[in-house]
This record gives C-alpha cells, structure tokens and sequence, in this order.
C-alpha cells in the first residue's frame, strides 16, 4: 500500500470513445435536495450529459446502477456546463449547458419512485438562446452587484462577450484586439471580467465598462472601431505572463484575501484585484488542470495541481505539501462534499475517467478472534443468584435503595476574580463616569468523556457587556481541563436589573446508537459584584422612594455588610451608607440602633431593587456563616403599586411612539418610491417633460425618511433602556410580595414566571399583553373566588392593548387576592382562601369578574393606609431619617 497514491472512493468509466476537456464537470447540489450533498454533473463532445449521486463502494466492486441518476443525450457537442440561480423568479439552482450554437437552461428535479428501480431524474428545459456566433467558454456571477440571480456571459471563438440576463440578451461587445479566445473568469469583488489574451497578457474588464461601451452588432474593422462614435472598450488593467494560460480561478476565502490565479503553460501565477503578482510558482511538468481551495492556515491558499504524469501536487501557496499519483491524467479538477465525506477530490480525465479519491491510506481491518465457548456450570450460577438475592432483600428490610450518583459527563464552574482588573478593559463605553472598571470571569469545563463541537455562550444582563461571549471547542480529550476567561463591563449609562451571569455549555456525547452525538446542555450561574456598577458615596438627606424591611435580629453594622462601601471608623459601627451607581443614581441605606429595621431610599424606585436585594442576601450570608438558621424578613409597608404602574404607563408609551414612529416611515417610504418613479419616467422620456419641482420634493423626502429612521433608533433605545428599568422594578415588586406574604420559593417563582416571562422586548410581543394574560389565568385558576372566575374564557390570542388600565386591575386585583388569603399555587385544589389577618396597610378591593366589573377605587388609592408612610420626616439632616427607623 502505497501512501502517495490517491485512494479510489468511487470511479466509473463514461461511455465509448467519448472526449471530455475541462468545462465539461461540475459539482453542485442540482436537484435542490438541500441536504448539502453534491452531485456530479458530466458533459461530454458526444453530447450526452450525466448526473451521478455515488455511494462509497468496496475495493474492487464496480459502481452501482443507481449511482447514475440521470443520462440523456442532447445530440449538440457539450463544450461547458455550469450550476447557478439562472432562471428569473426564483433563486433554485439550475443547470446551464453551453453548445456550440446554443445555451441551455435546465431545471433537474427528481420523483420517488415506487418499485425497487430507486427515484426518477428528469431535465426541464426552461430556456435557451440561439447564438450567432460559435461558442468557446462562459462564466456567470451576480454581474453589476445584482442579488439573488446570476448572469452568464459566453465568450466566442472570435473574441466576442455575450452578455445574457437570464432569459433575455443584454448586450454583446469585442475585446479590442482579439485573436484566439482564452480562458474566462469574473470577479465578484472588483465586478470585473478576467482573461488572457493571445498576446499573453492578463487583461481585466470592468462590467460597467463593457455596459455602457459602444454595441457591437456586428463584427468592425479595427479602424472603425477606433474613429467611431460612443464609449471605447478600455481595459482595466493588463499584465503580461509571457505564456499561454490553460485556466483562470478567482478565490475569496475569509482566512486569506480575495486573489486571482492563473494557470500557464510552464508557471501558475497568484495576483492581486489590481494585477499585481502577490507569488508565482515554477512547476516542473507541463500541468493538465488546476483547482484553489481553502486553506487551514491564516492567510494561505491551498491549490490542487494535475500534471500529464497523472501525478496531482497540492500546494500551499509556493510551498509542495503533498504529491499522490492518480491513475490518469486529470483534464478537470473539482473538490466536493459526496455522500456526508467532505473534502472528496473529483478528477475527469479526457477519455471518460471519472474518479473520487481522497488523500492518505486506508486503514487496516482488524477482526478480533472468535472465542471459544465454555460450558455453564449451573451449580456455581445458582450459588451466585442466592448471594444476590440476600443483598437485595437486606436493603428491602432496611427501606433504603442505594442511589448510585451518576458521574456528569461535564463539569461547569465559573470563578468571578476578587479584584478588578488592573487595565480596564471597557471600550466604546457611554457611561459619563471617566473610568468604569471591568472584572474577570474564568470559566473552567473539566470533562470526562470525549465531547464533540463543545460550544461555551456567556450571557450577562445588559448594559453590562462581556470582551468575549461565546467559546467553541471543536474537540476535548477525556479527563481535560479547559480554561477561559473573559471581562465584565457595564457599557451604558443605567443600571441592569440583575448582577447574575449564567454560562451554558452545548455540547455532543456519542453513543453506540448515534455515533454523531446527542446534543446535550450544562450551565453554570456566577455573582457579579456590586462594586462593579456601583461607588460609594454621602448618603442622601432626602428621597422621593423609601423602603422598610423588617427583620427578626438585631441590626448589624453596615460596615461588616458592605465592606467596599465605606471607611472603618473607631466604634466599627456604620448605620449610614450611600451608593452611587455609575449611571449617575443615588441610593442611601440606613440601619437602625434600637429597632431591628432598614431602611432604603433614593430619588429612582427601580434603583431600590438592588441595593434591596444585595441587602437580604448579604444578611442571609452574614447569619448563616453564625450558624442562625430562623433568620428571615418581612415587608409590612404599603405595596408600593402607583410607582410601579408609572413605569408601566412610560414603556407602553415609549411603544405606541414607536409604532406610530414605523407608520409614518412607511408612509414616507411609499411617497418617497413614488417621486422616483415619476423622476424615472421624465428621464426616460425621449421629449423632457419639466420636472415640476419633483427634485426639490424628493429631497424633502430623503430628509424626512432619515429623520424618521434616527427617531426610530433613538426610540428604540430609549424603550430598551425602559424596559430593563421595569425588569428592576418588577423584581422589586415581586420581593415585596414574597416578604409581605411571607411566600415560598415555589410561589416566587410562579410570580416571576408570570411577570417576567420576557427576556427581550419587541413590538410583535410586548411585556405588557404578556403579563396581562399571565395574571389573568392566575386570576381565574389558583387566585379566583367564584366558580364564575373559574368559567371565564379568556382570549388566545396576544395584541396590543389600547392602554395599561387593564394590566393595573389585574395586578391590584393580584395583590388584594393574596392579602385575604388566597394561595399561589398551580394545583387546582388550592384556589380555596384562607383565614390570614391582613396587615394594616392593605385596604380591602370590591370583588369583581374580569370582564365585567371595574375596580371601583383608583390604584393610586390602594395600599396607602400604612402607618409608615403616612409619617413624613421634618428635619433635612440624615438623623432625622435614623429617628423615623427608632
């Protein structure tokens, strides 16, 4: 077995004494099966066209019958054959066929078929051109920056472009001097044609120059076309290889930039879109066929080279990475994706050998040997089968089941660093503060299987923004260990609603049923610090927004709460703090010396949330490392509902501006397109109309259009900057519940659930009609009190309410059915109330059906009754706030 020989993964032999040259393979999925597999696609000078779909066969055997899906003999010789979106209308993939006097386009589609034959293929012919002059070669490609279909251009034997815009002739133009036709290739980049004339010389034609350059009905002599009227044909630019070149290939590539490469008869040359030479390499036998592809390396491009020693050379840019011998000399080189096998090379030789073949050896079989049988011996199987017995009835009699913990395939931890980083790595940030810090984040994977296309997604809240936020391992060893890290920023100037990040891994397990792998998910959740949004500062003698929370300990210093918030004095007793966050809001805490109570406050309600928040899980972590276990909080103030709908009323504001905002940009957009028109039609006229002033309203138009778009954009930002101010707000709301009824973690998360089922918001589906329908099924399930409630139908279907009223009943009906008792849960048998004393600050609600009835009390007016806030503070100085807590 030799190493430097191309193993045969398919071949096949094309009828008898048959020619073939290279224009006459191609490689495309023709049927548009979708499934990314593709086809070979054959012409031959006899004109018998071929489509073969191979299957990997063993060595030895011959190709199967129903490889070949499709053979018809089109009676013209097949000088070139091509796959690409050549038909109006539709962007399928068709098959161009070019003769010598005709161009053919094909539609190939396929039937199943319904006996042991396999499927039916069949050719539509959807068009096709009569050619006035003898065809050599073509090319197609999105000409002029057109998206979503291809043109073809055909290049005669007398140096003529025809220029075909699928089903209709577009225009038809000589090359100045041309004697013998070269190879053709265009350049989507430079939106250029590229050939080799027969002065050896590599000549680029613009698109738009051949366009607009003077018709070319009928062949001129060479005087005329120099003295006569319109557009000269110029060339772009030319460069001389001093030899006859055998083809043209232009490569983009993303690991290395968009080149030209040309074949000749002794080099092959790499240029740039300019035509300067980046390389060229001297071959060393006179090369049949050549092919670039992609390289693995940054900046490289890997080029397949067949010579007429049937040797193929695969070059990496200059440098021979591998030579392999192949069992004829190749005319057409193509590399393709067959039967899920990427990277199959696909070589025609010109008498009908056609061949799949890879790189490499094939590796060797093993059989393990077969192993001898011995006979049972029943005696020792019986005496086993007793032990096992015994050890299952042991555990029985103990009522214990071992549960064996199965060991994770991955594990996930995430590390937040303790100190910020030194250089800060927050970039394009529009937070007004001169410095925002950033953190680290390390996220650890240790694995004990083999894993597949691991792929690591890191999600913060916004504005806070990560340096990286998605890690691909294309594959991890057993019992590894991988590492990344990545920064934390806070990006724009509010405040996110949450300071937990979550890191998710996909990744694929194989197993003997799906060697492919099953896709499975782990994540991992990590703790922001506050430091990181958030200074400190002098607490605030006055707010607007005040809090209470109760607690069943005695108060604990601020300073052992919030260590990085304030300056150890000499009593190591800190009851006052401020918080700035780095948007610009200010919140003050206050503990109170005699009572066992806090307090926050702040001019914003929803920057209440996380400083309340940070507050009861820090004082959780502080008695839980004390070892007391009966610590808890409660809310006994008034649900601070008014506050909350008017963050709701400026979302849904922000929404109906915007949606108003799209109608008029519409509206817009139609005249705009209209005026065009019109302009279009007077410019086209052979007899100028005026234009009436349709110029100076076009403009106008243009203006408004883009002032209409800035306005959208600028709303849109405003209403997601309010929407995570709303999030903040209805984790505040939902935290006031669970202490103010004291809820289980389970009722939280139905709240939650209920309340923040969104975690982006859209015009299609907002926060508001979701909520709605959310609380009303609450309402009528787990929260109702007639059976009425029960058998109210409610609708399926999500729009946009007309305004928020609606959404407040529901929530203040929510609040009035958990202060009488009711209890949130899911199960249908625990909607019945129960007897619980409602806190003073709770005034009761009229009951009413959803649909009905109206809330007879205005929402301002519920839960204001609370002794707490009806108190008001007379003194400016921070002690007078420390003497409302006492």
């Amino acid at each position: 077995m030799s190493l430097f020989k191309a193993r045969d993964w398919w071949s096949t032999v094309l009828g008898e004494k048959e020619e073939f040259d290279q224009g006459c393979l191609c490689l495309a999925d023709v049927d548009n099966s979708g499934n990314g597999q593709d086809k070979i696609i054959v012409g031959s000078f006899m004109g018998y066209l071929r489509i073969f779909n191979p299957h990997p066969v063993k060595t030895g055997d011959e190709a199967q019958a129903e490889d070949l899906l499709l053979e018809v003999h089109l009676r013209d010789p097949i000088l070139q054959v091509e796959v690409g979106k050549f038909v109006s209308g539709t962007e399928m993939l068709h098959l161009a066929v070019l003769h010598s006097r005709k161009l053919c386009v094909y539609a190939v589609s396929g039937t199943l078929g319904n006996v042991e034959h396999g499927n039916q293929y069949q050719i539509t012919l959807m068009y096709e051109h009569n050619l006035q002059r003898t065809a050599c070669n073509m090319t197609y490609g999105s000409f002029g920056g057109v998206k979503g279909r291809d043109l073809i251009c055909i290049q005669s034997v007398d140096g003529m472009l025809m220029v075909f815009e699928q089903e209709s002739f577009a225009f038809g133009r000589f090359l100045p001097g041309s004697l013998l036709p070269g190879p053709l290739a265009y350049s989507s980049r430079t939106d250029s044609f590229i050939t080799v004339s027969s002065c050896r010389q590599v000549e680029s034609y613009k698109y738009q120059v051949l366009a607009f350059a003077t018709d070319a009905d009928k062949r001129q002599e060479t005087e005329h076309q120099k003295l006569g009227s319109g557009k000269r044909l110029t060339v772009d630019w030319t460069l001389n290889i001093g030899e006859q070149a055998l083809d043209i290939r232009i490569v983009s590539f993303h690991q290395s930039a968009s080149s030209v490469f040309v074949l000749g008869e002794r080099n092959f040359f790499c240029l740039k879109d300019n035509g300067q030479i980046r390389f060229m390499k001297k071959l060393d036998c006179s090369p049949s066929s050549f092919l670039p592809y992609c390289s693995v390396s940054e900046g490289t491009v890997n080029t397949l080279i067949g010579n007429h020693k049937s040797m193929l050379h695969i070059y990496q840019d200059v440098a021979l990475k591998w030579a392999t011998q192949l069992p004829h000399i190749p005319v057409a080189l193509r590399v393709g994706c067959l039967h899920d096998l990427k990277g199959v090379i696909v070589t025609l030789s010109d008498d009908g050998h056609l061949q799949c073949s890879y790189l490499g050896t094939d590796p060797s079989l093993f059989q393990a040997p077969i192993i001898e049988s011995r006979e049972l011996n029943y005696d020792e199987l019986d005496v086993e089968l007793k032990e096992l017995q015994k050890v299952i009835k042991d555990f029985k009699s103990q009522g214990i089941w071992p549960m064996t913990e199965k060991e994770d395939d991955l594990e996930v931890s995430a590390i937040v660093s303790p100190n910020f980083d030194s250089v800060s790595q927050a970039t394009d940030v529009e937070v007004g503060s001169d410095l925002v810090p950033s953190i680290t984040v390390k996220v650890t994977l240790k694995n004990r299987v083999v894993l597949q296309k691991a792929k690591l997604s890191v999600y913060v809240q916004p504005p806070l923004v990560l340096t990286c936020d998605q890690f691909i391992f294309e594959f991890i060893e057993p019992e590894m260990t991988s590492t990344v890290a990545f920064s934390v920023y806070l990006k724009r100037n509010y405040t996110p609603s949450e300071l937990e990040g979550n890191a998710v891994v996909s990744y694929s397990k194989s197993t003997d049923r799906n060697p492919d792998g099953i896709p499975r998910v782990i994540q991992c959740k990590f703790r922001l610090p506050l430091t990181l949004i958030c200074l400190p500062d002098q607490p605030s003698k006055s707010a607007v927004h005040k809090l209470t929370i109760d607690t069943n300990k005695s108060p604990v210093s601020l300073l052992s709460l919030f260590p990085g918030f304030a300056n150890q004095s000499d009593d190591d007793q800190v009851n006052v703090m401020g918080f700035r966050f780095i948007g610009g809001s200010q919140v003050t805490l206050l503990a109170s010396k005699t009572s066992q109570r806090y307090r926050i406050q702040s001019e914003q309600f929803e920057d209440l949330w996380l400083i309340t928040n940070e507050l009861i899980l820090r004082l959780k972590e502080y008695f839980g490392k004390q070892g007391i276990k009966d610590f808890s909080c409660s809310f006994s103030g008034c649900m601070p509902l008014q506050e909350y709908f008017e963050l709701i009323d400026h979302h849904f504001e922000l929404r109906i501006n915007g949606e108003k905002l799209e109608e008029l940009l519409s509206e817009r957009a139609v005249q705009f397109r209209a005026i065009q028109r019109r302009l279009l039609t007077r410019f086209k006229d052979k007899t100028p109309a005026p234009l009436q002033h349709l110029d100076t309203l076009l403009d106008g138009t243009y203006k408004q259009v883009i002032a209409l778009a800035d306005a959208i954009e600028e709303n849109q930002d405003n209403l997601f900057q309010s929407f995570t101010r709303l999030k903040s707000a209805t984790h505040l709301v939902i935290l006031l519940i669970g202490l103010w009824q004291k809820l289980s973690v389970d009722q939280i998360a139905i709240l939650e659930a209920a309340f923040l089922p969104l975690q982006e918001d859209t015009q299609e589906l907002g926060w508001e009609e979701t909520v709605d329908a959310a609380i009303a099924h609450l309402l009528k399930t787990c929260l109702s009190k007639s059976s009425k409630e029960q058998a109210l139908n409610l609708s399926s279907q999500l729009n946009m309410p007309k305004d928020t009223s609606r959404l407040k009943k529901h929530i203040t009906l929510l609040c009035d059915r958990l202060a009488k008792g009711v209890r949130l849960c899911l199960s249908t048998d625990a909607a019945a109330p129960q007897t619980i004393v409602m806190p003073g600050g709770c005034a009761p609600i009229p009951e009413s059906d959803l649909e009905e009835r109206s809330v007879e009390q205005d929402s301002s007016e519920l839960f204001t009754k609370h002794r707490f806030f009806m108190e008001e503070s007379a003194r400016p100085d921070v002690l007078a706030l420390q003497g409302v807590l006492e």
